[in-house]
């Protein structure tokens, strides 16, 4: 049987061992490798795993580590998968897969599942189909520019967002623009944060905790109907029930972060087995 695991630090209160199992119905084993020290748990991935997920604080030392990067994972400069292949090391970046199908939740009547079940990580279509939803280039503010803040800027920016990044200091957001410059990424101050977050289509808050600012949110944010929110912290989220009640009454759409881990996890499974896992039953486990 082959073996996956899940490399992190720490992890005992992962979800992933449970979405896995209900992906695959015990079909394979998965396992936290749990250590404060990469290269030991890189070491154990090598000796009885297949494949593993990568998360914090690993996902930089991940990317470094493999022979082999996919074209996301260059561009996002992070690795959150590792799979062995004949070539060697193969790394991976779900998370930037995992924001587009989120946002396709919202954007899709049929929602990100059955665009992946057709598609695939092929998102080379949604670009096209953003103009529809719209009726003009929408803007996309991301909060937060650490591992999953590069991701998520990524990937709106890859699929027609005019993307803007705003983080407690400017460093994180500078070094994801040079890094990739053909997206023209706009950077401001946080303290812009809800000036910014009124002007957007799709707001991306990756920030761990929740920021002063969110304290002044209120209806007249929400110019219009449709701005998307999605977070990515789903075990203490920074938009709480007052902050839903106003995004409800302003027919705005709030995606949680439990879709994105989700989303990026059917991603990887996928990847891991060549298998499309079960959708309804991993969703049944958050």
């Amino acid at each position: 049987m082959k073996k996956f695991g899940l490399i992190g630090n720490p992890i005992k209160t992962s979800g992933s061992p449970a979405l896995f199992k209900a992906g695959y119905k015990g079909k394979y084993s998965y396992d936290l490798i749990e250590g404060d020290d990469f290269e030991t748990s890189y070491g154990k991935f090598l000796d009885e795993y297949a494949g593993v997920n990568v998360t914090a604080p690993f996902k930089t030392d991940a990317f470094r580590k493999a022979g082999l990067k996919s074209d996301i994972c260059r561009l996002t400069g992070a690795a959150n998968l590792l799979l062995k292949t004949d070539e060697g090391i193969m790394a991976y970046n779900t998370d930037y897969a995992g924001v587009i199908l989120s946002i396709l939740d919202a954007v899709l009547p049929e929602g990100g599942f059955e665009f992946f079940s057709l598609y695939g990580n092929d998102f080379s279509t949604v670009k096209a189909m953003l103009p529809s939803f719209y009726g003009y280039t929408p803007k996309a503010l991301i909060a937060g520019c650490g591992g999953a803040g590069r991701a998520a800027a990524a990937a709106a920016a890859s699929i027609g967002y005019d993307t803007t990044l705003v983080n407690r200091s400017d460093g994180k957001a500078i070094s994801i623009a040079e890094d990739m410059p053909g997206f023209g990424f706009h950077i401001e101050k946080l303290g812009r944060f809800i000036e910014l977050f009124k002007e957007s289509d799709l707001v991306i808050y990756t920030i761990p905790g929740r920021i002063p600012e969110l304290d002044f949110l209120d209806t007249s944010h929400f110019p219009v109907p449709g701005k998307i929110i999605l977070e990515a912290n789903y075990k203490n989220p920074s938009f709480g029930t007052e902050e839903n009640d106003i995004i409800r009454k302003c027919k705005g759409i709030y995606v949680s972060g439990k879709r994105w881990l989700i989303y990026q996890a059917i991603t990887g499974f996928r990847i891991f087995t060549g298998e499309t896992p079960d959708f309804a039953g991993m969703c049944k486990v958050l």
